[in-house]
């Protein structure tokens, strides 16, 4: 039996600085009915990304900005409700990318299945997700990592950055974690097995904290926040260091563009070398990604935190308070009932 009702939130105009929920609208509609080779997902988890606010613009990027009036774009784990797609049945567990609403149809060769009893079905948009393989592919195949490196992530509470820092305790580097409190500076630490942590909202200067973090220079950096911070990690590159630029959040809601760093004299002198970092790259690979995943996680040898908050309504609070950190782990909205839980 499927449902009658579908609830959405479409864009209802570009944001200027943060976005807000007076940015979407809630709509109610009948719910889609399944084409051939398509099937119909109830959602259960919305995951809420710091990507989809460079979607939020009208401007080019490396994906389609999100069109005003539409369904804004977005994953879900959840649950087959009816299908017309070979090997997808009735009461399978798959992730769809059919954006924040409760029903959703999309084609087959866009449906992933999950096992519940491999993991909750909410680590598909985590950890064993898009996160998850970003932190994977960016550590090992931009870093590089060596034995005995020192790894500094920020966002190192965040749903790549926890995964990032313990992929590098697993290559066997000293890891250090730039966060936004001294919670989550001790959750990195004492609970994912951070060598050390700096709270960047009370350190009163970043490059002598990491200075001191990082005695013998910063071999690999990834970065998910940019600004002040990266200028701080430039300055206290070793020699030959990687740095990763997954994502720029501390400038997604600038309404001018910032100034970009005036210190790359320091990858001149420390010959270092910065690449782009874009998950995609590697989907030829996602399977050999979540196999090794699944496995450190099922060892508990990568651990994961999920900051869950209930009802669509409430997406548009929680996508604007990631973007300002006030998340811990990975944000998720939850949309249903969970029947593997």
């Amino acid at each position: 039996m499927t449902a009658n009702t579908n609830r959405a939130l479409v864009l209802k105009a570009y944001p200027a600085g943060a976005p807000g929920p007076e940015h979407f609208e809630l709509v109610e509609s009948p719910a889609p009915e399944p084409g051939p080779g398509e099937a119909l997902v109830r959602s259960i988890y919305l995951t809420v990304d710091p990507y989809m606010r460079g979607r939020l613009r009208p401007g080019p990027s490396y994906a389609e900005p999100q069109r005003i009036g539409e369904v804004m774009v977005g994953e879900v784990a959840g649950e087959i409700v009816a299908s017309r797609a070979d090997g997808f049945a009735v009461g399978d567990f798959v992730t769809a990318g059919i954006g924040w609403q409760t029903h959703g149809v999309a084609a087959a060769r866009d449906l992933r299945g999950l096992d519940p009893a491999e993991a909750p079905i909410s680590t598909s948009l985590g950890v064993l997700g898009m996160p998850g393989l970003t932190a994977y592919f960016g550590v090992l195949e931009v870093l590089a990592p060596r034995a005995g490196d020192t790894l500094v992530v920020n966002a190192a509470s965040g749903a790549v950055g926890g995964v990032v820092g313990q992929i590098g305790k697993i290559a066997g580097c000293r890891v250090v974690g730039i966060a936004g409190s001294d919670e989550k500076c001790a959750f990195v630490v004492e609970d994912l097995g951070f060598d050390a942590a700096i709270n960047r909202r009370t350190a009163a200067d970043m490059s002598a904290a990491l200075r001191d973090a990082c005695p013998d220079g910063v071999d690999c950096y990834f970065d998910n926040v940019g600004g002040p911070i990266s200028d701080a990690a430039f300055e206290n590159m070793a020699m030959g260091a990687r740095v990763a630029i997954c994502g720029q959040i501390a400038q997604y809601n600038d309404t001018e563009q910032a100034m970009g760093p005036r210190n790359l004299r320091h990858f001149l002198v420390k010959r270092a070398t910065m690449r782009g970092l874009l998950v995609f790259d590697w989907r030829a690979r996602y399977g050999e990604g979540l196999a090794r995943l699944t496995r450190w996680v099922r060892e508990g040898r990568v651990k994961y935190r999920e900051d869950i908050v209930e009802g669509l309504e409430n997406a548009p609070a929680a996508f604007a308070g990631l973007m300002e950190g006030r998340n811990f782990g990975k944000q998720l909205v939850k949309l249903g009932d969970d029947p593997t839980r």
